[in-house]
């Protein structure tokens, strides 16, 4: 990855306009109609110096203008970077439209399309939304597995099978760890133990799981393909202290200057990756403090959509947020737009899935509209089974994947698909230690089958 060019000095960029124009010239500049993002656009100045400037205006001179405009808005964050000064931000139009939106429809009572507020289904839309992420934040470090692979391993309870399994398994496991940590404090020993889940069985050194890394385990962070350094972290001695002040931010309730709560919690996540205080595991460890604080200041929402799905499909303008960031006088402004528009496309896909999934269960349900005794019959969560069945016939279910889909124990999963079983809607058959039971590709007569019977069942009594 090619390094984005620094910008120039605005201190010197000032002393050239003076020297040449004057202070009228100054002045025509600080007027600057484009404000600090033309176009709606935070542009780097690796990205603005490639593109045609207002008329009368050097590029140079625009660049300045629109800096002098940030300016006048930086707020500096709780955070600082290696050289000890803050990071700033700035609320421009974006970020404030974007904030308005997450706002709105991630933290109130809104209406969808599908019923995730519904008691009933909503543990299986949160397990399938935990399993997304788990997939997505794996393969953004490296994970190969396919998704297909990945979720069948998940939904079925199988214990992983090589590194790239475990890393997934492993993010899955911390995923719900965060759920359950909701509203907790958040101390350096969380922080750890939510790296040892992650990390478990999958790095060189079984021993840097769930500790800093050490003065002599020199970290850079690197563009593999040509070897070129991208971050060099702070060093392992500032660690401790690092991350006590990135747990005093994540806990407190109120800070100087005000930051919006979404905006906290990408904070956490910069900072945590920023720093890199891990041999390994540093960007899965960053996105789930983000989803921990982001739920615990009431986005709950966010718990249904998968953030590293968005990221992964650009992993390159992932990095070069961070990379904007380090090259233009520590403004985050960059990694957080970058951010908040993952989360909001990630919150349309949300709504996209939704839909399709409302359309999907209106198509099982006129199969299953003339099988009124068979509904009476079975309960919700395998109603939910039938209707995955009729979509991908031949599917394979255990007792474990069903618990777990449901978040139920594990009789309640047992006697769910042993009931099925003895409606003849799936069959079963032993693998090893355990029981498999399959769904038929002649499902659908097999239901009006079933439905036929318990008709004469009670015909009969």
């Amino acid at each position: 990855m090619k390094i984005p060019m620094s910008p120039p000095d605005t201190d010197a960029l000032l002393l050239s306009i003076v020297e040449t124009g004057g202070s009228a010239r100054l002045a025509k500049l600080l007027r600057n109609p484009s404000g600090p993002a033309p176009d709606g656009r935070y542009l780097h100045w690796d990205e603005l110096r490639r593109r045609q400037p207002p008329p009368d205006l050097r590029t140079e001179d625009w660049w300045f203008s629109v800096k002098a405009a940030r300016r006048l808005l930086y707020k500096n964050t709780p955070f600082t970077d290696k050289a000890g000064s803050p990071f700033v931000f700035a609320l421009v139009d974006p970020i404030l439209a974007m904030l308005h939106r997450i706002d709105r429809d991630a933290s109130g009572q809104i209406r969808l399309e599908a019923p995730i507020a519904n008691p009933e289904q909503r543990d299986s839309y949160l397990i399938r939304s935990l399993i997304e992420e788990a997939i997505n934040s794996s393969q953004l470090e490296g994970a190969s597995t396919t998704r297909q692979v990945a979720k069948e391993m998940l939904r079925q309870g199988r214990r992983p099978r090589d590194k790239s399994e475990t890393m997934i398994f492993n993010n899955f496991q911390a995923m719900r760890s965060i759920s359950e940590r909701v509203g907790e404090p958040l101390t350096p020993e969380a922080i750890l133990e939510l790296h040892s889940i992650l990390t478990r069985d999958t790095l060189d050194d079984p021993t840097a799981a769930g500790r800093l890394r050490r003065a002599d385990e020199h970290i850079d962070i690197v563009d593999h393909r040509d070897r070129r350094v991208l971050h060099v972290p702070p060093h392992a001695d500032e660690l401790p202290a690092r991350l006590e002040r990135l747990c005093d931010v994540a806990n407190a309730h109120d800070t100087d200057p005000f930051v919006p709560p979404i905006i906290r919690a990408i904070l956490l996540h910069f900072a945590l990756a920023y720093d890199h205080p891990f041999v390994d595991g540093n960007g899965r460890v960053a996105r789930a403090l983000f989803y921990w604080s982001a739920l615990s200041q009431g986005y709950w929402l966010l718990e249904f959509v998968s953030i590293s799905g968005i990221l992964k499909k650009a992993p390159a303008q992932y990095a070069r947020a961070y990379l904007f960031t380090e090259t233009d006088e520590s403004d985050v402004t960059y990694f957080l737009i970058h951010q908040l528009e993952a989360i909001v496309a990630a919150m349309d896909g949300l709504h996209g899935y939704l839909r399709r999934k409302a359309n999907e269960t209106k198509v099982v349900e006129a199969m299953l509209q003339g099988s009124a005794r068979l509904r009476e019959r079975l309960n919700h969560r395998q109603l939910e089974l039938i209707r995955h069945a009729l979509r991908h016939p031949s599917s394979v279910y255990t007792i474990e994947g069903h618990r777990r889909n449901h978040a139920v124990v594990y009789q309640t999963a047992r006697s769910d698909l042993l009931q099925l079983v003895e409606l003849d809607l799936l069959s079963k058959r032993k693998a090893g230690q355990a029981f498999l039971f399959e769904a038929p590709a002649d499902l659908k007569h097999r239901l009006e089958e079933a439905e036929f019977s318990l008709q004469r069942s009670t015909e009969g009594r």
